[in-house]
């Protein structure tokens, strides 16, 4: 599979709100405005100047202490979920400094109500004017559930079952208001139309809501709904609900191969394949030649700890790293957590013949080979993975914020625009638009709750 030349890339920035790579918020270029509004709206701004589709901020709701037992690693490197703001709230600021970028953000189905997801989300889309997106997560730790008055997590399939609840719920909710019913007559006087705000009445084995929403319709009908889930539930929630997901490769062989299952089992749910867009990650490192490059990337691997590194891997397979010795190799385990991150790091170890020492360092700071360089070798790479049908876009992040968006924004862009392979200007005035999706009407969300059933039924049989 592979793409027509009249196709353009896509690009998301992935936004740390605190430190994102144990590396990175030490190196000398980096910035420390974590906790300042002008930080958030100078990144929104470089964003929107590179023409990025969205900004989007994961979000953990604990300080992650798998490793050890202990945060203290986490705290003393400045490792993943050290330090982490709101991020609606942060988007919120982005969005009064911006006109076009898209505004996305984690909200977890584990831990959250449909309601207040749902009104957070629909807000957003009209502070934003149509470019707020959710990207739905099922928490998998167990120190995020003590923070919600719960003693563990949910197993993975009840996840998913409360998830699939969730969104129904919310999309009922979103369609409580039809698209008029807002009128705002002062003659009338008619400020709503009663007749056109509905209840939603759900009753489910998760869920009671009574509905409505008191926020009218989002501008997009629906906010885009993003999705990072690899294990074989999470890649057919994805196909059935998501409008992008953003995914981890170690290798261009298996992001082809995912790309391929990916499309085929949105087109299972009869969809077509390309209202969902693959968004692998990519953390390029540029400079004006390759020796500025390589002594960026020289100097930000020397800032890793690998126990930082171990830590931050520790959270995301949910597994404690500590227990294993530091020169072995990373043992074939069953991986509560993240699959995707697992099946990355097994692809490089036995590829590369890494002990966990080397593991940790790597994965502190993740840059790929391919994309440490120039702006025309960056270019080059970005350009194979789009041109060979492994991708759609690229979910970027910045090893040091913002100097790493502002130099990739200054050199590759212009790269990839005189290849003709990424745009020049915005299409449209919502995130939808810009993403090339359709605004679905009131109820659409049926269709996809109807082909997720008749999987469900599939996976029972």
């Amino acid at each position: 599979m592979t793409h027509a030349k009249d196709k353009k890339i896509h690009l998301a920035a992935f936004v740390t709100a605190g430190p994102g790579r144990p590396g990175g918020w030490r190196y000398p270029a980096s910035e420390s405005g974590w906790l300042d509004a002008d930080y958030y709206q100078g990144i929104a701004r470089t964003l929107e100047k590179g023409l990025f589709d969205l900004a989007f901020f994961a979000d953990i709701l604990a300080v992650p202490d798998r490793y050890q037992g202990s945060n203290d690693t986490q705290l003393r490197y400045g490792a993943l979920g050290s330090l982490r703001l709101d991020p609606v709230v942060v988007l919120s600021i982005m969005a009064a400094a911006t006109r076009h970028l898209g505004l996305a953000s984690t909200r977890s189905t584990s831990h959250y109500e449909p309601f207040e997801v749902a009104r957070s989300f629909a807000t957003l889309d009209h502070l934003s004017a149509g470019r707020a997106a959710w990207n739905v997560v099922t928490s998998f730790q167990d120190a995020e559930a003590r923070n919600f008055s719960k003693k563990e997590q949910v197993p993975r399939n009840k996840r998913y079952d409360r998830a699939d609840e969730f969104l129904e719920v919310v999309f009922k909710l979103w369609d409580s208001w039809q698209d008029d019913a807002l009128v705002q007559d002062r003659q009338t006087p008619l400020f709503a139309d009663p007749s056109k705000v509905h209840y939603v009445d759900h009753e489910g084995e998760w869920f009671s809501v009574k509905g409505p929403l008191n926020v009218s319709r989002p501008p997009q009908g629906y906010p885009v709904i993003l999705q990072a889930g690899a294990s074989d539930r999470g890649r057919d929630f994805a196909a059935q609900w998501a409008d992008a997901i953003f995914v981890s490769h170690d290798s261009l062989d298996s992001a082809k191969a995912f790309y391929k299952e990916i499309k085929d089992r949105v087109r299972s749910h009869g969809r077509d394949p390309d209202s969902l867009k693959v968004l692998p990650a990519a953390t390029p490192l540029v400079g004006e030649t390759q020796a500025i490059a390589d002594e960026k990337d020289r100097a930000l691997r020397a800032l890793v700890d690998p126990h930082a590194g171990l830590s931050t891997l520790s959270y995301h397979l949910d597994v404690d790293l500590s227990k294993y010795p530091l020169d072995s190799a990373l043992p074939d385990i069953d991986v509560p957590g993240v699959q995707g991150h697992y099946q990355e790091v097994r692809e490089a170890t036995e590829r590369d013949k890494l002990t966990l020492r080397d593991l940790g360092k790597r994965y502190g700071s993740r840059y790929e080979g391919d994309l440490i360089g120039t702006p025309d070798k960056v270019a080059d790479g970005m350009e194979r993975w789009f041109r060979e049908g492994a991708c759609d876009g690229f979910m970027i992040s910045a090893p040091y914020q913002p100097g790493g968006f502002e130099d990739f924004v200054r050199l590759v862009v212009p790269e990839l625009q005189r290849r003709g392979l990424y745009r020049t200007a915005y299409e449209g005035a919502t995130l939808r638009e810009n993403l090339g999706l359709e605004r679905p009407a009131a109820g659409a969300w049926k269709e996809r709750a109807a082909s997720g059933a008749a999987a469900s039924a599939r996976r029972t049989a």
